[in-house]
């Protein structure tokens, strides 16, 4: 029988893992919750998408506030907190709101488990595929956070070189494309409490005629996976450029043990040979951002760019697509999830 999910939020990520779970055999959405108070647009938003494309099987608003396409038949609530659904058909929750829910509300939910699109101290774990899934213990770990896109993108690289060459000390730059919390044109300052900002100058600026630099916590993300890589050893910044998806991560690392070009790149294309999941892709060809739209594989290595200096300095371009790869790797932790649950 397959398991009953609650998506709580169909935004850009949750339209997408909507799409990915659609035709599942094993995860059946049954319920989206949105604050959303208008149907007929959220059927809308879902069967239209600027970005991947209208969807085929298109959805229609049936009464009693549900929708309805050739796969699935699906309940629309409007509740502002989880605490208040009524949970007794519902297996497992996706939440691609955004929102920092109160830990004890997401312990005490009547679910098996609660899969947060976004890093999450209070989670029970933090977890990315290729860097600590053997830790995921369903027993003990109810609240699972599926990370962020830039760390599910960076982490199985630093790792990797972690564990085979050490690393002294680095830098990061994300090049993000823009997010619905920003600008179209230039107005009054940005705020968005599902991110954590209150006041942010930049974001005010038009995002289609500017790169705009800013803060990340991709590192921050990391260290919750993995402590040893924190903002005191892998400094980091980001630009938002005027582009729809698909992000990119530069990346410089000083590393404790020698090492050369040929090297490093050996070490990735070895990976990629004997990955577990789909994470990792080598890539030589001339592509540019487009190319990579609803790549699945999250850590994309552009080795055009590999390069080492002195034996000690690592030059790295990741590729990766921050909403189609991203939400992909979260139907991925949820498969992974119900493989172990199975024995």
């Amino acid at each position: 029988m397959k398991k009953k999910v609650l998506l709580n939020g169909v935004g850009r990520i949750g339209k997408i893992i909507l799409r990915l779970l659609n035709k599942n055999d094993t995860f059946e959405i049954v319920s989206i919750n949105e604050i959303n108070p208008y149907i007929k647009n959220i059927v809308y938003s879902i069967n239209h998408d600027s970005t991947y494309g209208n969807i085929e099987d298109k959805f229609k608003v049936l009464k009693d506030n549900y929708i309805e396409n050739n796969s699935s038949k699906i309940k629309i609530l409007n509740h502002s907190c989880l605490k208040e659904i009524d949970l007794k058909d519902i297996d497992i929750i996706i939440d691609a709101s955004g929102k920092k829910e109160d830990r004890n509300i997401l312990q005490n939910l009547d679910v098996e488990a609660i899969f947060l699109t976004h890093p999450n101290t209070n989670a029970d774990i933090n977890l990315i595929l290729g860097v600590n899934e053997k830790k995921l213990d369903i027993k003990k770990h109810k609240v699972i956070s599926t990370s962020s896109c830039n760390a599910t993108a960076l982490l199985p690289a630093l790792n990797l070189l972690k564990k085979e060459k050490g690393i002294f000390c680095g830098d990061i730059v994300t090049i993000h494309p823009l997010l619905n919390h920003q600008r179209v044109l230039d107005g009054s300052f940005v705020g968005s409490a599902t991110r954590d900002v209150e006041c942010n100058f930049e974001f005010g600026r038009s995002s289609t005629q500017n790169i705009i630099p800013n803060k990340t916590t991709t590192i921050e993300a990391c260290s919750y996976i993995c402590p040893e890589i924190n903002a005191e050893l892998i400094s980091s910044s980001s630009l938002r450029v005027p582009t729809d998806t698909v992000g990119a991560i530069n990346v410089t690392l000083f590393t404790e043990e020698l090492c050369s070009k040929e090297e490093v790149i050996s070490i990735f294309e070895e990976y990629e040979k004997n990955q577990t999941f789909p994470i990792m892709l080598n890539n030589y060809e001339p592509l540019v951002s487009s190319d990579f739209k609803k790549e699945n594989k999250t850590t994309i290595i552009d080795h055009r760019y590999t390069d080492v200096k002195n034996n000690r300095m690592i030059k790295l371009l990741l590729w990766y697509d921050n909403e189609w790869g991203y939400a992909s790797k979260v139907v991925e932790i949820l498969k992974y999830y119900q493989d172990i649950k199975k024995g």
